[in-house]
């Protein structure tokens, strides 16, 4: 893609810099219900994401359209874009750095020459998978996702920069009965090496969650040590990464405000931000400025490190940006809890009066990632005298996520990520308060 004419008419009509980022697309849908296909969809897409520096403000226009016509559009849009914008902040775009990381493991050209056929075929046999083992099944209802991603990035002091990913995922969802109890779950598995998917262990746990919880009935209320499934930890602590972003720490909407250096959880706990995990889209080695990415630790034992900036959270705490750019403020790349020794058995084994959460509903609502406040509904298992002794759901655990991660006193092996990029390993809680019968 030559954008050579587009910063020409930039230059032209006074734009002092610009910089342009190409994205282009391919992704696969498909569903299958009941042995047919419900959804069949192959969608391409590109678009061009520009920014530009005009009178000493930041103009930005999006285009799906790429011609010389367009870039006229550009360049008139970005020109009334910064003149609508009343901001004092100073405005950057990047000159580039030295050196970009390698990071491996994005693209795997075998998963695109695996045959649609194939991938048809195996989302059938997921679903085939699920309901022969178990006459409890009701329903299952299978998906396979791919796409495939390419950024080009140029701008007018010289930057050019490329990426390009590629992803897929085979996602499941079940119903078990016994007589009137109904019990609904699912699983998934994520991966650009197609080898790597697994679809009888994915059916196999698909099909025990849910039967596991068949029969299912709230416990007492009160506080109950608690064992956090490292998918149920995943689900928390999705709603609380915003409170690492300066941007929010800079508006004054953080808990983690003014905290850099000081302890905000049990010294078990290590959370980092990795742009070079493998087979991640969300991984790479620049962010949407052209900021080169670094692994970074957020947490270092219970200790706060600092926060993710952009160029322009950066230059109001006169620090570096980290390389967490994300579109127009500060995102993660693939944002985790390291995992520790401690064996999911020997947790369970430990447990007193506990109880292990293996699911929780309403995180978009029920958790407060201003306040630290959540009250959830939860599934799981009651636990006496380290042993298993029923379901339970229908219970609403609740309390403050960073005392949660004060009171962790056992961080598991068995570190897991939440649809791509959000992990966690299951996480041994001394108490929490739940709310049952």
């Amino acid at each position: 893609m030559n954008f050579d004419q587009l910063f020409k008419k930039a230059k032209e009509a006074g734009i002092e810099d610009l910089q342009v980022t190409y994205s282009a697309g391919t992704e696969l849908d498909i569903e299958v219900f009941k042995g047919q296909i419900e959804k069949y969809q192959i969608a391409d897409s590109s678009g061009l994401s520009v920014k530009g520096i005009y009178k000493g403000k930041m103009g930005t226009v999006r285009t799906e359209v790429i011609n010389e016509e367009a870039f006229n559009f550009v360049v008139d849009s970005i020109i009334q874009s910064a003149n609508a914008i009343d901001s004092k902040d100073e405005v950057f775009i990047y000159e580039g750095d030295d050196e970009y990381p390698k990071v491996e493991g994005l693209f795997d050209q075998t998963l695109n020459e695996v045959p649609v056929a194939k991938k048809i075929e195996d989302t059938k046999k997921l679903e085939e998978l699920v309901m022969a083992k178990d006459k409890r099944m009701k329903m299952a209802q299978s998906y396979y996702g791919q796409g495939t991603t390419t950024v080009v990035m140029e701008n007018s002091k010289g930057l050019k920069l490329e990426k390009k990913v590629n992803s897929a995922a085979f996602y499941v969802q079940v119903i078990a009965t016994d007589g009137e109890d109904q019990r609904s779950t699912f699983e998934f598995a994520f991966s650009n090496d197609y080898n790597d998917f697994d679809l009888e262990k994915l059916a196999t746990d698909a099909v025990e969650k849910s039967c596991s919880l068949l029969g299912a009935k709230p416990c007492d209320s009160g506080e109950y040590e608690i064992l956090l499934t490292n998918q149920a930890s995943c689900s928390l602590l999705s709603p609380y990464v915003s409170m690492f972003s300066a941007e929010a720490v800079q508006r004054g909407v953080s808990l983690l405000k003014d905290k850099v250096g000081k302890t905000i959880s049990s010294e078990l706990i290590t959370i980092v931000d990795d742009p070079f995990k493998a087979k991640s889209p969300r991984s790479g080695s620049f962010d949407s400025e052209g900021v080169a990415t670094q692994y970074k630790e957020m947490v270092k034992d219970g200790k706060l490190t600092g926060y993710l900036h952009n160029l322009k959270t950066a230059k109001k705490a006169d620090t570096k940006s980290t390389g967490n750019a994300s579109g127009s403020g500060v995102g993660p790349s693939n944002f985790y809890i390291i995992p520790g020794e401690m064996k999911y058995d020997d947790a369970v084994a430990s447990m007193k009066k506990g109880l292990i959460i293996t699911a929780l509903a309403g995180t978009h609502s029920g958790a407060n990632p201003i306040s630290g406040a959540f009250s959830l509904q939860a599934s799981g298992f009651l636990v006496e005298d380290g042993k298993i002794v029923r379901p339970v759901a229908l219970i609403t655990v609740a309390g403050n996520y960073l005392d949660m991660l004060n009171d962790v006193e056992g961080v598991c092996d068995d570190l897991d990520f939440n649809f791509g990029y959000i992990g966690s390993p299951s996480l041994k809680i001394k108490k929490l308060v739940v709310a049952g019968k």
